[in-house]
């Protein structure tokens, strides 16, 4: 007796399902052949408007820089008054804080932050170069400005004006710029920090980034000294005020911290950020990416040559219906 299994053979209803999806599929094929022409010619206009696109753009160079948090706590008045805040407290004194909070992460979100962004612009004067300038003439070395927007020989701005814009760009304006082209970042292992700056001139890049890096230390010294003076004033007002010989002794030990901070302060060029890898002139663009461009312009005008040919025909035959 023969047990071998028995196979199933394909139905009728199978067999004419095959067929029919093997003649859709032969369709489909002799309908975008037929159309091939039209893919063709969408596929070359494509190809020549990424071409012209791509090349129509600046190129954009990036520069950037290394940075190590500074050593040091400013003093330490942090520590102190942890230390006499007992006393002080006995005393009905109330000692100035300082010291414990992150400086790094504070240093970062003052570069990221509106105000300093804008008093950056201002103080460095660099508006015309953020919000007019199109290109870099590499021969020269000299920013091209667009004449539509500002007026180099008037020293104007010559933008079209409405409700919304003015002839002279708003610090709104000047922030969303600046902030278009830069970065910056803290590694969450080692601690460094990375900044860049993007321009369409590689030396204008260079400057910003070390501009920048020189007034955020800037920044954050004024800060810490203004800081340390208010506490000085403070702690002499509480010597005069007590004839505790603890707590006077205590005042000038936090007096003499709060000096050694505006003495490090002034002597430290590079107080919050101290430079690892300075910014450099790039030699080479960051930005466009022209080969990229005109691939995926090429691919996008054959996808659409490729859905007209398929739409024209099957719109026809759905009329003939």
């Amino acid at each position: 007796m023969n047990n071998a299994p028995v196979q199933s053979q394909p139905s009728q209803v199978q067999r004419s399902e095959y067929a029919d999806d093997e003649i859709d599929l032969l369709e489909l094929f002799r309908v975008l052949w037929e159309g091939k022409w039209w893919i063709a010619g969408l596929t070359s206009i494509a190809a020549v408007i990424a071409v012209v696109y791509a090349l129509s753009l600046p190129n954009i160079y990036r520069s950037e820089a290394l940075l190590a948090p500074a050593s040091g706590d400013g003093g330490g008045l942090g520590g102190l008054a942890a230390k006499y805040g007992g006393l002080a407290s006995m005393a009905g004194i109330s000692l100035p804080g300082g010291g414990g909070s992150d400086k790094t992460g504070l240093g970062l979100e003052v570069m990221k932050s509106r105000a300093f962004i804008q008093q950056f612009i201002d103080k460095r004067n660099i508006l015309v170069p953020l919000m007019a300038a199109e290109a870099w003439d590499a021969s020269s070395g000299e920013l091209v400005v667009n004449e539509r927007i500002y007026n180099v020989s008037t020293n104007t701005w010559v933008r079209d004006v409405n409700l919304l814009k003015k002839a002279g760009p708003s610090s709104q304006e000047s922030y969303r710029a600046f902030s278009k082209g830069f970065f910056v970042s803290q590694d969450e292992i080692s601690g460094f920090v990375t900044i860049s700056i993007k321009h369409v001139s590689p030396v204008v890049a260079r400057q910003w980034v070390a501009w920048f890096i020189e007034d955020v230390n800037d920044a954050m010294r004024d800060d810490d000294v203004r800081e340390a003076e208010r506490s000085i004033a403070y702690l002499k007002e509480q010597v005069a005020a007590t004839s505790l010989a603890d707590l006077q002794s205590m005042f000038f030990e936090l007096i003499q911290s709060q000096t050694e901070t505006i003495m490090l302060a002034k002597v430290r060029s590079e107080y919050l950020f101290k430079t690892i890898d300075p910014a450099i002139v790039p030699e080479q663009k960051a930005e466009p990416k022209r080969a990229i461009i005109c691939v995926l312009g090429t691919l996008l005008g054959s996808m659409i040559g490729v859905l007209w040919v398929l739409i024209s025909h099957y719109m026809f035959k759905f009329k003939e219906l």
